[in-house]
């Protein structure tokens, strides 16, 4: 069986590190990524697909990468349930990164 996803997209926003509890560092970015085919208005739409990183990717990609550069994430798709705000469960699905190329990016300052 196999579980495994390849996005390439630009970063919507700088991405920004947290530290939890238990010293785990972790940074969600999201990644606008345009589909391959045009509407039926001839434009082309963009998906915004959030990614979770953990540890050393987040590190790497939070000091490297900002607003705008052109990232590719290797990573799997998960399913966790959560509690929504009046108490339903609810089942979000979301990208854990396994690995980031940066493709367009330099060090921030």
């Amino acid at each position: 069986m196999l579980n495994q996803l390849v996005l390439v997209g630009r970063l919507t926003d700088d991405p920004d590190l947290r530290e939890l509890e238990g010293g785990k560092k972790v940074t969600t970015v999201c990644l606008a990524v345009p589909r391959s085919f045009k509407n039926m208005e001839g434009l082309y739409d963009t998906d915004f697909i959030e990614c979770i990183l953990w540890e050393h990717i987040a590190q790497n990609t939070t000091e490297y990468c900002h607003k705008g550069d052109l990232i590719g994430v290797r990573g799997r798709l998960q399913i966790r349930t959560i509690e929504n705000q009046e108490g339903k469960k609810i089942s979000k699905l979301e990208v854990i990164a396994e690995k980031v190329n940066f493709l367009s990016s330099k060090k921030k300052e």
